[in-house]
């Protein structure tokens, strides 16, 4: 690993970190929304990137010469960079497909309800992450793998942050980019309609056993090459499920609840936060736990459709 910048193709104010012919270029507080964390490699024939995050508007030619968009999967953050390269040919899981495809897909993968906040919502991505879709965009599946020439990108589909989320591991330097599983401290997410909590756990599961010495996230930690650590980090993240779990039996406690209820308790985010999202984001989240809880008979739902312990 290498932690310098060539003058020559990128900034010179881009943290990048070098890994044969992968380029980690790190955003802003080492990719944390709304920024992201750009990867880059050069292969003998195509020139590809791992999604196009905000950092990459400031990255310059090595970023401008890309030909190949992999998309680990769609989000606004995760779309910033892709108006530089209307030429280049993207490529999207086709669980993601629609909502790389146009403002409508993208607003249904969200699941968002409040109508009064679409507009806002979408000045916003406009404005801060240059949001623009791409119809051209081409759907793969699962195991897809892409030759750039010497090097070799293979798909794995790991659901559960969004339907189409897929590590995107470059088979010959051993580099995984995982995405937005992204290992924070705050868990993972997958507030979002086409998200799932079951198809997560089965995600997390699966990334031992991928072939990689080099860990990529999206988002804030940025880059791993210490197997040890990796894997402590990706069990106390694992972990948050089955404390966002207690959590919600605590949050029951001996009255029963609605979901609504529920909701304005928070689960996820704080009582002052705000976005247009955030309430459908905490209902999704709420309702996969419950729909656990309930399964397991620790929870039941009563006549008036609110929860109790079970």
């Amino acid at each position: 690993m290498t932690s310098a910048t060539d003058p020559a193709t990128a900034r010179a104010s881009i943290p990048r970190a070098d890994f044969g012919r992968v380029s980690v270029f790190f955003g802003e507080k080492n990719g944390k929304y709304p920024d992201g964390n750009q990867v880059l490699v050069r292969g003998a024939d195509v020139r590809a990137a791992f999604d196009a995050p905000l950092v990459s508007n400031s990255i310059g030619p090595a970023f401008d010469a890309t030909e190949l968009v992999v998309m680990g999967h769609v989000h606004e953050d995760h779309m910033a960079g892709l108006h530089r390269l209307p030429r280049a040919s993207v490529h999207v899981h086709e669980a993601d497909l629609d909502a790389a495809r146009s403002w409508q897909g993208l607003l249904a993968a969200f699941g968002v309800t409040d109508e009064t906040r679409i507009a806002e919502m979408l000045t916003r991505f406009q404005q801060t992450l240059f949001y623009a879709p791409r119809p051209d965009a081409q759907g793969y599946t699962d195991g897809a793998t892409w030759d750039l020439g010497r090097v070799t990108v293979r798909a794995i589909h790991a659901p559960g942050h969004t339907a189409g989320h897929c590590v995107l591991l470059v088979e010959q330097e051993g580099v995984a980019f995982i995405g937005d599983i992204d290992l924070t401290g705050f868990g993972p997410y997958y507030g979002d309609a086409s998200s799932n909590l079951s198809d997560f756990r089965r995600s997390l599961k699966l990334l031992p056993d991928i072939p990689a010495t080099v860990w990529v996230t999206a988002h804030h930690r940025g880059v791993y090459t210490d197997r040890e650590r990796f894997l402590a980090d990706l069990a106390a993240y694992t972990a948050k499920l089955d404390e966002r779990g207690q959590r919600l039996l605590a949050m029951l406690g001996d009255t029963p609840k609605t979901l609504d209820e529920l909701v304005r308790q928070r689960l996820l985010y704080p009582a002052s936060y705000d976005s247009p999202w955030v309430d459908d984001a905490e209902a999704r989240t709420i309702s996969l736990h419950l729909e656990e809880l309930v399964a397991d008979g620790r929870v039941r739902m009563d006549e008036r459709g609110a929860y109790r312990r079970g």
